[in-house]
């Protein structure tokens, strides 16, 4: 199947395959995900889908607006693009399999035999299937301010002969003479996590009404927003 939508992290568990093999597996929450707009090339130059996803008390009045404008009553708490002309997991982009329809005055979607309008609830058991490989984006877990250990996995100093405070050292960083200065991009300590990471060739294990159990582990912590897309 050809697939997008949001979701939330909800948990990390274990499960065993047709093999008998024990399997890391997450379970991701994807119920209250609607289809708020679509962008066309003719419009802004590109082809997307804007999507909303689950439930918030207070909302801000220009995300009122685009509900309202959708026709959905549901305060939505996230709202995200998914652009569909770039490849996923595959050479070719979502677009070759996605085509805009038009019905009694709605704008929608066409993936195959599923039918999508503006303001409607996409449902997790039309666009994907077990088996499907997919790629699931999120913001990692943020770790802070760390040193190159952790967050370059450098080996460190050694342990005996004679150095007491460089265990966990960069060591040198410098040049000579020429040029004089340190490049940029150099690893060294820093902030950590909190970045867009995005993993690919995930397998769908199974596939339930309120969400999607995936074999593998996702980026962010419990609860946070995830993008899914896949192309099969």
């Amino acid at each position: 199947m050809t697939g997008f939508i949001l979701g939330e992290k909800s948990e990390q568990s274990q499960t065993f395959n047709d093999k008998g093999e024990r399997i890391p597996t997450t379970f991701i929450k994807t119920t209250n995900c609607y289809l708020l707009d679509i962008t066309t090339p003719q419009k802004r130059g590109y082809f997307a889908v804007k999507l909303g996803f689950g439930q918030s008390k207070n909302i801000k009045k220009p995300v009122q607006g685009e509900l309202t404008k959708a026709g959905i009553k549901t305060p939505l708490r996230f709202l995200k693009e998914i652009r569909l002309d770039f490849p996923v997991t595959r050479k070719k982009s979502l677009k070759d399999k996605v085509k805009l329809i038009e019905e009694d005055g709605k704008k929608g979607l066409s993936i195959k035999e599923v039918k999508i309008f503006v303001g409607e609830p996409l449902k997790t058991a039309a666009l994907f299937k077990k088996g499907d490989q997919i790629a699931v984006s999120g913001i990692s877990k943020g770790k802070g301010f760390q040193g190159v250990v952790k967050r370059h996995h450098f080996k460190g100093g050694p342990r005996t002969h004679g150095q007491s405070h460089s265990e966990r050292a960069p060591g040198s960083v410098g040049m000579t003479t020429t040029p004089g200065r340190i490049f940029k991009g150099k690893r060294m300590a820093g902030r950590m996590g909190g970045e867009r990471v995005t993993i690919k060739y995930l397998q769908v294990v199974e596939v339930k009404e309120e969400g999607l159990l995936i074999k593998g582990l996702v980026p962010g912590y419990r609860g946070a927003l995830l993008e899914v897309i896949a192309e099969q």
